[in-house]
């Protein structure tokens, strides 16, 4: 692996989303206008808002960034991209770690986006450091754009790689504890959300509400994703090779 060529490949890429003026309205813009409608939604409920704009600080980039290095990743492996790039002196942990850098960079500026948008004007409030919730979802989008990287070997089209959002996106925002208490859920499906890694983000991001001390437990939950987004990226490597002899 070449650190030169990690960081022109995370250029390069960085290059093509500034050129798109609608991902970066995607990446900037939406998250911030969803949580501050959701924030209107839920007016007469400030305490409610503080939990649910707290963990969407975090499912945005996570969502987001699967979207974008998924479909980006698959229209370079149809569009021959990777092909040519496997001629070159390019590795595969060269091609991932841009990847990783670029996204990184996009969901930097996307949480500190929607975080000055919740916490200066929509009067977001947690116990913990709002630096500390931005790096959690720093954290949780690196896991979503591993989870990209992933699906776009399977995908045909741009298309389909957007038909795996209901099979690995949408089942851990419903199971995190988003949209309903964890521990008010049936066992089995208790036993179903302590598999997935988004979980231990809200738990974190939970910890982060109520507390300024930084726990072994949140370390411990801040871990499991790690490990997550370790998995995904290995595998994801995996798949870069030629298509053709």
């Amino acid at each position: 692996m070449s650190l030169r060529i990690t960081f022109i490949t995370a250029a390069r890429i960085l290059r093509q989303l500034l050129n798109d003026k609608r991902t970066i309205a995607l990446i900037l813009a939406v998250p911030a206008l969803i949580i501050a409608l959701i924030s209107a939604i839920m007016d007469a409920s400030p305490q409610m808002f503080d939990r649910v704009g707290l963990i969407l600080l975090a499912v945005f980039p996570f969502t987001i960034m699967f979207l974008l290095t998924s479909i980006t990743m698959q229209r370079e492996r149809t569009a021959g991209t990777l092909e040519r790039l496997m001629t070159t002196p390019t590795a595969k942990m060269d091609l991932v770690g841009g990847y990783a850098i670029a996204f990184g960079v996009c969901a930097a500026a996307q949480t500190g986006v929607a975080a000055a948008v919740a916490y200066l004007w929509l009067d977001l409030d947690t116990v913990g450091s709002a630096w500390m919730v931005a790096f959690i979802a720093i954290v949780t989008s690196v896991f979503g754009m591993a989870l990209g990287l992933l699906v776009s070997a399977f995908a045909a089209t741009e298309f389909q790689a957007v038909q795996f959002m209901p099979v690995l996106i949408v089942p851990q925002i419903f199971l995190c504890g988003l949209i309903w208490p964890r521990e008010e859920m049936a066992g089995w499906l208790q036993g179903v959300s302590d598999a997935l890694p988004l979980t231990y983000s809200v738990k974190a991001l939970q910890q982060v509400q109520t507390s300024s001390e930084l726990t072994a437990e949140l370390w411990g939950d801040l871990g499991i994703v790690a490990g997550a987004v370790v998995v995904a990226t290995v595998l994801g490597a995996a798949t870069l090779r030629r298509r053709t002899g």
